[in-house]
């Protein structure tokens, strides 16, 4: 499922975030971040690992995802890594790829530990410049209905499979800030997952068009009790 989830930040909060990755000294070279065959196609600056302006801004866009009904409904998290940002200027592009599927827990002991890894379900890019703010710079995600580009408005969120090929197409102007992150679902299954999500936008349409209560409770149920049985906690 791709979804494009509108205002995850506010306009003072893009502001704010954006002025204090401009003025940070921490950028690294964002092939440090992947394997051999990543590195060779990913050519960007990604805010260093071990940043405090990483965890601090990371934790407000938690926050402000925790707040998000529509991103909970759509990505019924169980795990969220802590999101990293990333800068793409003068060319920067990354090339075609697929991310990994199960990723490191910061924090975690030994990868034998339950819990200490993440499944990567679902991958999000939340953008923090304007469309007009620089030429380029697209997320070009396939899928079995073609190619998508992507360039969502500051603050907004784009919300895809992670088993998808995407690309981020060459900044040729100005420059590309975003975070960026994973999840992993309570629902492993993409086409159970968007059943879910239509579902419960269904039943949030009935509610509020004021359809009949008891149908409503009846399908609110059916939604839970589908939930109750295909999710992995």
């Amino acid at each position: 499922m791709l979804l494009h989830v509108p205002g995850v930040l506010s306009p003072e909060q893009v502001r704010a975030m954006r002025t204090a990755l401009e003025s940070s000294k921490d950028w690294v070279d964002g092939r440090e971040t992947v394997g051999a065959q990543g590195a060779k196609v990913k050519h960007n600056q990604q805010l260093a690992e071990q940043a405090p302006l990483r965890d601090q801004l990371g934790r407000q866009v938690r926050e402000a995802l925790e707040r998000h009904a529509l991103f909970f409904a759509a990505a019924l998290p169980l795990r969220v890594l802590p999101p990293r940002f990333n800068r793409y200027a003068g060319g920067g592009t990354y090339g075609m790829h697929i991310d990994g599927s199960v990723m490191r827990l910061p924090g975690a002991g030994s990868a034998l530990e339950q819990g200490a890894q993440l499944r990567s379900d679902l991958s999000c890019t939340l953008f923090l410049n304007e469309p007009d703010d620089y030429d380029g710079g697209e997320l070009l995600i396939a899928d079995t209905y073609g190619e998508h580009e992507v360039k969502l408005p500051a603050g907004d969120l784009i919300l895809y499979p992670s088993s998808s090929l995407h690309m981020v197409k060459p900044v040729t102007r100005g420059a590309r800030l975003a975070a960026f992150f994973w999840v992993q679902s309570m629902i492993r299954d993409d086409a159970r997952r968007r059943m879910l999500f239509e579902m419960d936008t269904s039943i949030t349409r009935l509610t509020q068009t004021g359809a009949d209560a008891q149908a409503v409770l009846q399908l609110t149920g059916v939604y839970h009790n589908l939930l109750r049985q295909w999710a992995e906690t």
